[in-house]
């Protein structure tokens, strides 16, 4: 179940790690520092077969927490209801093959 809005979002330091070693649903959040002096963060998401651009904030400054979170909170919503509708459809399918 995604977390609520007001929820912090579990998260897990790692370094060094290759996005292709990142499990399907999985966002991977990545920093450097800005032309600007801010942060510039993107977001991707990792899926079954491809990883995908979520989200580009450019030259952020300060605690990013009020521009990133609604984002991440969002996706991780639509991917536990796509995982959901997908395992019904499997399912529906098995069922009707019986």
């Amino acid at each position: 179940m995604p977390p609520h809005p007001a929820q912090p979002i579990h998260t897990v330091w790692i370094s060094d790690l290759k996005p292709e070693r990142l499990h399907p649903g999985s966002i991977l959040l990545s920093w450097e520092p800005g032309l600007g002096g801010g942060m510039d963060v993107t977001a991707r998401l990792r899926l079954a077969s491809a990883e995908v651009l979520l989200a580009s904030w450019p030259d952020l400054h300060g605690d990013w927490t009020t521009v990133v979170h609604p984002t991440l909170h969002e996706v991780i919503g639509l991917h536990t209801a796509l995982s959901v509708a997908t395992d019904a459809l499997h399912l529906a399918n098995h069922l009707a093959t019986r």
